[in-house]
């Protein structure tokens, strides 16, 4: 089974296709085989015999005249007329010593086995060389005879005109085949396309249900979870942004109650924690906020990225910036000038030197985030990228925020149909790769 799944199509339209046209295809070959090796070939056997058996008695006839050329001819002007045979006696003739062997070689087959069963004498044939007519000729005391006969005496012709209505008949079904499966797939394919973009953040609203009953189904299934999953974004959404602005409000005035309080350390503290609060509730409204409603665009993602670095390059933090040319994706630029934004500002907190690349790789675009900071030990990526994780060790030191940047990172890397991979960097410290679809 293994075997045959390594080799059968994986497709849905070629599965579909061996399906239908494989049977159809074998039984025309049991068709076909039984046809020419019960049929065919017994009527074209004795059809042979029987033209054998009038050469053998002709040369019978000859030898017995022994060498009476008038009689001899009386009985090839009898032979003509009543069994369509041409015989003519070449004298001082001999047999040629090339042969041509018919296209079907079971006719030759066949008439050599006949004619070696009732001659004693040497013979020679050709069925190629006339396409009415079969020449055989018989090697006897003086010469040779030639007889010339019709073909439709020696061979059974119809075989071809069954052969044409078999492969004009498979063609056929198999045309039907094609179009019938391809208009069948059609619509698995569009629901396909439609789950893809909807898994990217994409607008699906000219998608239809069509196709089979169970692939309208489908459809629908997928139509209704799409409007589902677009109720729970927005109530998410609408949630978080009520709280945060509710919780805004307090803030705003505990703000203005220290402004206008006498400057000490406790003040300074506590403005410093009501800062914090404020970033935190901007992180987690970015964190419900997800893909939001924003539409994509095919954008220059070195632009785009090279944009990202200005704004988080400072005088103290250089940032090395590396692309290739031409890198296009389709994006949503808010969305991923927020991922990358987290990334960059997420290297430069915990490393002195960083990198980022934008390049091609493998049909898709990366952006590469490199810093040289403490790192993350291998086993502790996947809980790195879990929603408020903030792993106890050097890269959490003192650091604000609450654990959700790189899980924004890849909750917009995924929207956009690709992925963010953590690994070790060349610079020592955390490597982190978006790729996207290019």
């Amino acid at each position: 089974m293994a075997f045959l799944r390594r080799y059968t199509p994986k497709g849905l339209f070629a599965r579909t296709l061996l399906i239908i046209v494989l049977p159809v295809a074998l039984m025309q070959v049991a068709v076909v085989w039984s046809f020419f090796e019960e049929h065919w070939e017994t009527v074209t056997s004795r059809l042979s015999e029987g033209v054998a058996g009038d050469i053998s008695m002709m040369t019978s006839l000859y030898e017995q005249e022994s060498g009476d050329l008038l009689s001899f001819e009386q009985h090839a002007e009898t032979a003509y007329e009543t069994m369509q045979l041409s015989v003519n006696f070449w004298p001082e003739d001999s047999l040629p010593t090339s042969r041509r062997s018919s296209f079907f070689r079971t006719l030759d087959r066949t008439l050599r086995r006949a004619l070696s069963d009732q001659i004693d004498n040497e013979f020679w044939f050709d069925t190629t060389r006339y396409p009415s007519y079969v020449d055989v000729r018989v090697e006897v005391d003086g010469g040779v005879l030639r007889f010339i006969a019709v073909r439709d005496r020696v061979f059974a012709t119809t075989g071809h005109i069954f052969l044409l209505w078999i492969i004009g008949a498979s063609t056929l079904l198999t045309t039907v085949s094609v179009v019938f499966i391809h208009n069948q797939v059609k619509p698995i394919k569009r629901l396909a396309d439609a789950a893809e973009q909807f898994g990217r953040g994409q607008n699906v609203d000219n998608f239809r249900p069509g196709g089979a009953t169970e692939v309208r189904q489908a459809a629908h299934a997928f139509l209704e979870m799409k409007s589902r999953l677009t109720r729970h974004i927005d109530q998410r959404t609408a949630l978080l942004a009520g709280v945060s602005h509710d919780l805004r409000t307090p803030l705003t005035r505990l703000r203005l109650q220290l402004a206008l309080m006498p400057e000490s350390e406790e003040t300074a503290d506590a403005k410093r924690d009501i800062t914090e609060m404020e970033e935190m509730l901007d992180e987690y409204l970015d964190f419900a906020r997800g893909q939001a409603t924003e539409a994509t665009s095919r954008c220059d993602l070195t632009d785009l990225a090279k944009s990202v670095v200005d704004k988080a390059q400072t005088d103290a933090r250089q940032i090395d910036f590396i692309a290739d040319d031409n890198v296009v994706a389709d994006l949503r630029p808010g969305t991923m000038r927020r991922c990358l934004t987290n990334l960059i500002n997420n290297a430069i907190s915990f490393g002195e030197h960083v990198s980022v690349s934008v390049r091609h790789n493998s049909g898709r675009v990366e952006v590469v985030v490199d810093d040289d900071g403490p790192g993350i030990p291998p086993e502790q990526y996947a809980e790195a990228l879990k929603p408020f994780s903030r792993l106890d060790d050097s890269r959490n030191q003192n650091r604000k925020g609450v654990g959700l940047g790189l899980a924004i990172a890849r909750d917009v890397a995924r929207g956009h149909g690709g992925d963010l991979r953590l690994s070790e960097s060349p610079l020592g410290g955390l490597r982190a790769t978006v790729s996207l679809p290019g």
